[in-house]
């Protein structure tokens, strides 16, 4: 059975205590794969009959370099300050951190755009207010365009669905997206932030819904024929939250 539980473990190393998530990936041969996240929690994907005891040697064996990252990420958190919109932050497109580069510009239309891995804003009034609202709009236009895409070739793959349902961009505090009764979409534009199987997960989770409308047994069978590796692809995503929703 098929749900969105996932399998919670711990083992401990000198004064540290590791709690790390196991993904079984359906279709894996290769050995476990150790994945430590933005917000410093720990990911590990193994073959699907894989037993915990294996899995938790291997951890063990990598404990020293599992924990190093965590407490990175952990240090890193800390310095995670509210947005200035200046010179010198780093801000995530598809999964990847851009530096962002504001720059003051006479008597030309603003503009945003991505350069030889920058986030360049170009703009007549450089303040804080204005870069935030050419961003935002940036933002909102890259999802618009990408999901409008990934849509319409996932539900090329979707039985139940003949075309591209109706849907919309939604800032959420917490959800990546959601399904209305009438069958309407709404798609987080901060999602555009995130790793590009991400979005994919989201967009293949809401179509789902218009197929099974819970988070029912049934629904996860669904979600699992469609996206094999959901669960690996979701707790990616979980660990990269709270970065990719501060604005």
């Amino acid at each position: 059975m098929e749900t969105d539980k996932t399998i919670m473990q711990t083992l401990t190393y000198g004064d540290e205590c590791i709690r790390y998530q196991v993904c079984h990936v359906p279709g894996r041969k290769a050995k476990v794969a150790i994945h430590v996240h933005p917000d410093g929690s720990v990911q590990v994907d193994a073959p699907q009959d894989a037993d915990l005891v294996k899995i938790k040697e291997a951890v063990q064996k990598r404990a020293r370099w599992v924990l190093d990252h965590m407490l990175r990420a952990r240090e890193l958190r800390r310095y995670v300050l509210p947005r200035e919109y200046v010179s010198g932050e780093s801000y995530f497109y598809q999964g990847r951190r851009h530096q962002l580069k504001v720059i003051t510009i006479q008597e030309q239309k603003a503009q945003v755009r991505l350069y030889r891995g920058r986030l360049e804003v170009s703009t007549e009034d450089s303040s804080p207010e204005r870069v935030r609202s050419l961003l935002k709009d940036w933002y909102r236009q890259r999802a618009k365009e990408y999901f409008a895409q990934r849509l319409e070739s996932i539900v090329e793959r979707t039985p139940w669905k003949d075309d591209v349902p109706q849907w919309r961009l939604l800032t959420m505090k917490k959800q990546w997206g959601s399904c209305s009764p009438n069958g309407t979409l709404s798609i987080n534009p901060h999602l555009i932030k995130a790793p590009r199987e991400c979005i994919d997960y989201v967009l293949t989770h809401e179509l789902c819904h218009l197929q099974e409308h819970n988070h029912s047994p049934r629904f996860y069978r669904l979600l699992a024929d469609r996206m094999p590796d959901w669960k690996s692809v979701k707790a990616k995503l979980d660990g990269m939250s709270e970065l990719l929703l501060n604005e």
